[in-house]
């Protein structure tokens, strides 16, 4: 779909972004494997999140989902039945791969495939540690992409030293080891978020944390509670950058998660000079929530590097649409990870960028940004990423001139609604 856009005279007013897709996909997850009913308030319903309700009906799992409110008729690990068809998990690199630890438990035999870009995306770094630990495992050149096939069961104590610090590996070890014998751990070399760890206690699950190790010991079982899944602070991070890079700029955004493990950005922009205001926190046992305010600001550049780059790998791109407007230089780096998103997001944002031509040059590792006075009307495409869409919509909200959005329906993967609330932000800017 080609969107076409234009600069704005400012964007006002308040708004809630979709639920946390992280938190929704785990909570579809482990309702699923839990024993008993989950009920799920402020679910995503984002083409990502549906998958993952998709392939837990495809094992045997009853599930309602109406808007952002979903029921699940949790069946135990033991429950789930050997799927009779494909478990297609579409765009959602988190479907797979905690999917994958979740099925690490089960005697049965699943084959899973995803999309185009799912075909792309590495899968050893999960598919080596399960093997590692007795699960049998097979897929395109030796497990490293779809389509995989599984067979679990038998799993024994196991601890892995990952070399990356990414909550999907983290959390598809810990989940492989609900039914071991003895103990699960895996240590990080950075803590990456933990919504995993706050939802297996949810669901009644010990966990235990100890600096970046992450264990629990097997033969617990999940029982059914409910849910209510906060704002995605990495969906907010679009338009807490807009508000403070477009002029004339105000925005309130209700309810947006505060997890500490998630909220880089709000570090990111504050050092960077952003005017934030933050409400109370509130939720602090499970997931925490505040309203934030933003408002148009005289931004600065930074470094941006070492431990926060897991709190806020997703929303790199979006940080380096606001380094375009800060004065000074922003350099990015510890961020190679970003070349095994849905796409290589470090190459993306660089070339899409310089479009609108922005000074930006991608390094190994991350990126050098450096102030553009103004931005200029591009013919842009989102290569199938939602992020990389947003990020070109706001881009695209300050540049002179027309902006083409080529792929604009890529978005729908994590915020359904994003193309209406960016015109209802702009319709009470006006007064409409």
């Amino acid at each position: 779909m080609l969107k076409t856009l234009r600069a704005v005279s400012g964007l006002q007013g308040s708004l809630r972004v979709p639920g946390d897709k992280s938190i929704s996909h785990r909570a579809v997850m482990f309702g699923s494997i839990a024993e008993g009913t989950t009920t799920v308030n402020g679910f995503l319903p984002g083409d990502d999140c549906l998958s993952t309700i998709d392939c837990f009906r495809k094992m045997g799992v009853s599930i309602e989902q109406s808007d952002d409110t979903v029921k699940i008729e949790g069946k135990g690990l033991d429950g789930l039945t050997e799927p009779s068809e494909i478990l297609d998990v579409g765009n959602s690199g988190t479907t797979i791969r905690l999917m994958l630890g979740i099925l690490a438990n089960t005697p049965f035999h699943a084959c899973l495939i995803g999309d185009a870009s799912i075909a792309k995306r590495p899968m050893k770094r999960v598919t080596a540690p399960l093997r590692e630990r007795g699960v049998a495992i097979d897929g395109r050149e030796d497990g490293n992409f779809v389509p995989l096939s599984i067979r679990g069961g038998n799993t024994q104590t196991y601890h892995y030293n990952s070399p990356v610090a990414s909550a999907q590996v983290k959390s598809a070890v810990l989940l492989s080891g609900l039914k071991a014998e003895g103990t699960t751990s895996v240590t990080e070399p950075y803590t990456s978020r933990d919504h995993t760890e706050r939802m297996l206690r949810a669901f009644g699950c010990e966990v235990q944390v100890s600096g970046k190790t992450a264990s629990l010991k097997g033969g617990q079982s999940l029982k059914g509670t409910h849910i209510e899944v906060p704002g995605d602070i990495s969906s907010a991070a679009f338009f807490l950058v807009a508000g403070a890079i477009i002029p004339n700029s105000e925005i309130t955004l209700k309810k947006v998660g505060m997890n500490s493990t998630r909220t880089g950005i709000i570090d990111v922009l504050q050092q960077m000079g952003a005017d934030l205001t933050i409400s109370a926190v509130e939720g602090e046992d499970s997931e925490p929530y505040a309203d934030i305010t933003v408002r148009t600001s005289e931004l600065k550049g930074i470094e941006i590097g070492g431990e926060i780059i897991p709190r806020l790998i997703d929303e790199i791109p979006i940080i380096a649409l606001a380094a375009t407007q800060a004065s000074g230089t922003t350099v990015i780096k510890d961020a190679a990870e970003l070349k095994v998103k849905e796409t290589n997001r470090i190459d993306t944002v660089v070339n899409e960028l310089k479009k609108f031509g922005a000074d930006i040059t991608a390094t190994a590792d991350g990126m050098i940004i450096k102030k553009t006075d103004r931005l200029q009307g591009a013919e842009t495409h989102s290569h199938g990423d939602h992020r990389i869409g947003m990020m070109l919509a706001i881009a695209a909200c300050l540049s002179e001139g027309e902006t083409s959005l080529s792929d604009s329906q890529a978005v729908t993967v994590s915020y359904p609604n994003f193309f209406e609330q960016l015109e209802q932000l702009q319709k009470e800017n006006i007064g409409v």
